[in-house]
Parts: C-alpha cells; sequence; structure tokens
C-alpha cells in the first residue's frame, strides 16, 4: 500500500461515488476489504488512528491475545506464529499493518469520520472539511466505543490517580499505595493480577462467570475448537439458545477466560463489594465501607460508539436494526464487528472473518465507476 497516495485520496465529487465505504480499519474492516478486493469493487477504508494495527498497539503494555495465533489469521493470510501460541497485542498490530501492505489495501488512516448521513440513493460521510460519497456503507468500527466511568469518578479526591482501563498502560502509571479495580471482565482480570506484583489491589465487582477450563496451550489444541465452535455457530441468533443467551451475554460480556478468581486471590488480590457512590472523596462499597484507596483503575466497559451517525439512518425508535449485519431499516448500509452481531464471536478475530465472508456475499452486484477514480484509491 502507498500511503502517499491513500492519503491523497481525500474528498470527491459527485460524479466520483464509492461503491463501496468501510469506516474502521481494524481487523473486521480489512477482512471485509479482503472480499472487496477480490470482487473488483471501488471501495475505501477509512481509520481513525494514526497506524493500520493501532487499536491493538495502543492497549496495555502486556496483553496477549486469548485465542491462539491459528485463529487470529485475516482470509488468505495465515497467522504468521507457532499456531497454539498465544500472541502479543504488538505482534496483533503488526500483522493487521502487513495485511492491509500485501493486500495492497485502500486505507486512509488518521480519519475520524464526525458525521455520516444519507443524501438520494448515496452515503455520504465528512470529516475535516473533506467528504466522501458511496453507494453502500459498512459500519467496521466494531470495537470504537465510548469508555464508561460512573458520573460519581469525578467527586473522588484529587490526589486519588484514576482512569479507565483503555489508558491503562503498565503499573508505572500508579502512584504508591493500594489501587481499587472497578469491574472484572477479562480486561479487569488481568490488569488486576498485573498491578497485584506491585501494589495492594481491591477488586469491587459482582462474581462473574469463567471458563471451566485453564487456559494455556493444551486448552488451545483440545478444547478450544470445540469453543470455537460452539461460539460460532451454536450460540448464535440462528438457534434458539443463542437467542436467548444474546442479551445478556451483550450486557454482561463474555466468561473470565486466563485469569480467574482464584488466580487473584492467589496474588493476592482482595475482594470487595461493587463501588456505588463517593463520600468525602473516597470510593463507597455497597456494604457502606470507604475505600481508601491510593488508585483507581475503571474497568467498567464501553459504550456503543454510533452518535455520529445520521438519526435518520436508524429504525423505529431509534434503534439500528439489523441482522447479519444488514441494517433493516437503511438499504446499504451494513454492520460488522459489533458484540453478538450474528454470533458469540461476532466481535473476536475469527467471527470477524465469519461475518465478513458472509456480509460480502449480501452486497449488491457492483456498479460500474469511473475508470479514473481507480488510480485515486488502489
Amino acid at each position: 500500500m502507498n500511503e502517499n497516495t491513500t492519503r491523497t485520496a481525500g474528498t470527491n465529487s459527485a460524479s466520483d461515488v464509492l461503491d463501496t465505504l468501510v469506516i474502521g480499519g481494524g481487523q473486521a474492516g480489512l477482512a471485509i476489504g479482503h472480499h472487496l478486493s477480490r470482487q473488483g469493487r471501488q471501495f475505501l477504508i477509512l481509520d481513525a488512528n494514526q497506524r493500520i494495527g493501532d487499536s491493538w498497539r495502543l492497549r496495555w503494555d502486556s496483553l496477549r491475545l486469548f485465542t491462539p495465533a491459528k485463529y487470529n489469521g485475516l482470509p488468505g493470510v495465515p497467522f504468521p506464529a507457532d499456531p497454539l501460541s498465544f500472541p502479543g497485542k504488538d505482534s496483533m498490530a503488526d500483522y493487521l499493518e502487513g495485511y492491509a501492505a500485501g493486500l495492497d489495501l485502500p486505507v486512509l488512516t488518521g480519519v475520524r469520520v464526525e458525521r455520516l448521513w444519507r443524501e438520494g440513493d448515496r452515503y455520504v460521510a465528512a470529516a475535516k472539511g473533506q467528504r466522501w460519497e458511496a453507494r453502500n456503507v459498512i459500519l467496521a468500527t466494531g470495537a470504537e466505543r465510548h469508555p464508561k466511568v460512573p458520573p460519581f469518578a469525578a467527586e473522588l479526591k484529587a490526589s486519588i490517580v484514576q482512569f479507565h482501563s483503555s489508558a491503562y498502560k503498565n503499573p508505572a502509571q500508579l502512584r504508591d499505595g493500594p489501587v481499587l479495580v472497578v469491574g472484572l471482565g477479562n480486561s479487569g482480570a488481568e490488569i488486576a493480577k498485573e498491578v497485584a506484583r506491585t501494589h495492594a489491589t481491591l477488586v469491587a465487582a459482582n462474581a462473574p462467570k469463567e471458563m471451566p477450563f485453564k487456559h494455556g496451550r493444551t486448552t488451545a489444541r483440545f478444547i478450544l475448537p470445540l469453543v470455537r465452535f460452539a461460539g460460532l455457530h451454536v450460540l448464535s441468533l440462528g438457534t434458539p439458545v443463542g437467542r436467548k443467551v444474546a442479551p445478556e451475554f451483550t450486557a454482561h460480556g463474555a466468561p473470565l477466560i486466563r485469569t480467574k478468581r482464584r488466580d487473584l486471590a492467589a496474588a493476592g488480590v482482595q475482594f470487595v463489594p461493587r463501588v456505588t457512590g463517593v463520600e468525602d472523596g473516597l470510593p463507597v462499597l455497597a456494604d457502606g465501607a470507604r475505600a481508601d484507596v491510593a488508585n483507581v483503575i475503571w474497568c467498567t466497559g464501553y459504550r456503543e460508539d454510533l452518535d455520529w451517525v445520521d438519526p435518520a439512518l436508524a429504525g423505529p425508535g431509534g434503534g439500528q436494526r439489523q441482522y447479519r449485519g444488514e441494517a433493516l431499516d437503511t438499504p446499504g448500509l451494513y454492520y460488522l464487528g459489533r458484540n453478538f452481531q450474528y454470533s458469540a464471536a461476532s466481535a473476536t478475530v475469527t467471527g470477524s472473518v465469519r461475518d465478513a465472508r458472509y456480509l460480502a456475499g449480501r452486497l449488491p452486484a457492483r456498479h460500474a465507476v469511473d475508470s479514473g477514480r481507480s488510480a485515486a484509491y488502489r
């Protein structure tokens, strides 16, 4: 991929209309890009990050994937590692960057779309005075969501170091003194175990669900293939059991995979009731006690970021209704990489790849475009 070429492909006139615009250049956006390229479509991928792969690269330093390398490849290019190993986040980031370059996918980085709306039979995306028009739009922003922090966090005294898990890099960010980790999803568990090596650590959360096996190479060989199959085919909107668990899965996330409560207890982590507010600048727990801590890490999840999408594109009641990525109320609008978009695995690399393949087969026949435009985007 020639970065300078893609970076100069800015605005397009009314006569220059893309077949498909993909918003989001993570694994989901690149996976669908592979199929769009093979179909000969005129398309462009916009990504808010400065580099392809930054959605992984900018996360905490010690992060490793929960899935083995054999499940982390995108279409046509296996992940270059021991199939049963669990790659670090930088390896995943570099793989995505190399994937886009190797396939010469048209990705424009450093572009955070500010508005998306429809004019006639075309969609229009705008960012920093530029605009792009397309007949189809795929929202592959999946994990690009706003961190959720309770409003009362602002009432913590100024001497307490606090931030959301999305801003956590390593324990060096923390001041001396106890750490309160609020929330116990997979990120919270991993972070709590790490900071417990250097700080007294408390975890405030309801008891989570856990995978009933030890994470590692043996599991990757014998058990994760079964988990993968269940996540793709059993727990899906195409099965009664999948439809039943989808709301709870979406609300509460995946069970603990690698780091469990017993691992945290062995590391010296103390479990306390959930946080309900702030009193005298300190977190208040559900039992009325105050947690006298020096640091708070909010591992409290995210909310979906679709505020930039014109409300007119939403369905009745303002919802983004979709089935397997196809918007039910707005022709030409598609989604990819969302939590439980079709299955429990939809937000993972494996699920994104499967959903991208399906979605590529559902796009309408491509439109002819001006041949001169190909040089600007490919």
